[in-house]
Order: structure tokens, then sequence, then C-alpha cells
């Protein structure tokens, strides 16, 4: 059972959480998951719950991002050619909970990371990246996005910045296209795998989507949020710590 004042605290932390991470491009997923955790949500709800806020958030994220001219096409399909069949092959598997809270921690620290560490924009032009190299990344976060239930994009962003493959604006804008297709994905592997969604998601939608569409909006538009991160990478890393000694 879901507990009462747990529940309103989360959906009082849910468009805090959306309106950062749509900020950078993200869907929430890995900060949604490190909400349910806190509160010791069922494992059941888990997964799909975070799938579906995914859909909502990284879409709008997309929308906004492509329409400030931000999207690389050949960048995100060559990624996404790999990730899409893995997400769904990662959602159709189920782990069991000890090794589930295992790797989630183990991801949540790459949000972290992905919060206090500001990626920045390098002078020279984006280098190329091989197909099959791109291909093959993509599978591996795909994989591990169904498999637990977020979107990928807090380990694909910093490879693209950091190995140079796009610009900040660039990888924030393929970031929401490849979050939302492996989260479509990974979450039609699970509900045929048995998971199932339930009204209570109804209103976690509704707050996601008004977190969602402001922190894109500003986020696209430059807007700088670093002192929330802080507390943000703090409420993760305080949820990766608690999953660790679970």
């Amino acid at each position: 059972m879901i507990e009462v004042i747990g529940f309103w605290w989360l959906l009082g932390l849910i468009p805090i959480v959306s309106f950062l991470y749509s900020s950078v491009g993200h869907g929430g997923a890995s900060g949604y998951l490190a909400l349910m955790a806190l509160f010791s949500f069922p494992m059941v709800f888990m997964k799909p719950t975070a799938l579906l806020l995914n859909l909502f958030v990284a879409g709008i994220a997309f929308i906004q991002f492509y329409r400030g001219g931000h999207f690389k096409k050949s960048l995100f399909i060559s990624f996404a050619l790999g990730s899409i069949p893995f997400a769904y092959f990662g959602g159709t598997i189920s782990v069991d909970p000890i090794i589930y809270k295992r790797i989630l921690a183990f991801l949540l620290i790459f949000a972290v990371l992905r919060m206090l560490v500001r990626l920045k924009n390098h002078s020279e032009p984006p280098s190329s990246i091989p197909f099959f190299a791109a291909v093959g990344i993509g599978a591996i976060i795909g994989f591990f996005s169904g498999l637990i239930g977020i979107g990928g994009g807090i380990i694909l962003t910093p490879v693209l910045v950091l190995f140079r493959w796009a610009q900040v604006k660039e990888a924030a804008a393929v970031s929401a296209l490849f979050i939302w297709v492996n989260s479509a994905s990974g979450l039609v592997g699970q509900l045929q795998s048995g998971a199932m969604l339930s009204l209570f998601m109804i209103p976690m939608v509704v707050l996601a989507l008004i977190g969602g569409f402001l922190g894109s909006y500003y986020g696209s538009l430059k807007w700088n949020s670093v002192k929330l991160n802080y507390v943000l990478a703090g409420v993760l890393a305080l949820a990766s710590i608690k999953m660790f000694w679970v």
C-alpha cells in the first residue's frame, strides 16, 4: 500500500523534479524513482510510473528544444536504432528487488554528477561519431533504461558533450527524444510482462506536465538554475545511499 502522507509529499516534489530535469532536456525518471524509493513505494509501481511520467515530460522538453533549432536528426537516429529494441528487451526482464535497488543506486550517481557538473559548450565544431559505435552505445543505454525504468538521458547527455559529439543544447534536444522513445519502448515491454498502471498516476502526470513545460521553456531560453540543481542532487544522493544500504 502507498502511504497517504508519502504520496502527498511526492505530489509536491514531482513538479520541482520535472522542472529541473526538463530544463536540461531530460524526463526526470531517475528523480521520480529516487522520490518513490525515499517514500517506500512498492516496486511494482515504480518503473511503469517513472516511464509514464518520462513520456510526458521528455515529450514537452523535446518540442521546446526542437523549436529552438537544437535538434540533430542524424545524431538521434544512430543512437536510437540500438536503444529502442534493447529498451523493450530490458523492460521485459524482472529483476530481483535487491539487485534492482543496487543498479538504480549506481545509476543515480550519474544523475547526481549531471546535476552538479555544468556542461559547457566547446568552441570547436562537434566531431562525428562512428555509426556503429553510436548504435552500440545506444543499445547499452537502452537496455538499462528499460530494465531500471529510466530514459537514459542522464547517461547520454554527458557522453555527447564530453566526447564533443554535440553542443549542450543539441545534446539536450537529442536526449529528450531519445528518452521519449526509450521510455515508450521500455513501458511496452513492462506492460506485456505484467506491469500495471494505476489511477493514482493521473495527478502525478498533471503535475509533471506543469513542471516540465515551465522547465523546458526556460531551459531552451538558456535559463540557469544552479542552486536548485544542488538541492536535487542532494535528494538523489540521499536516495542512492538509502538503496545501497536497504
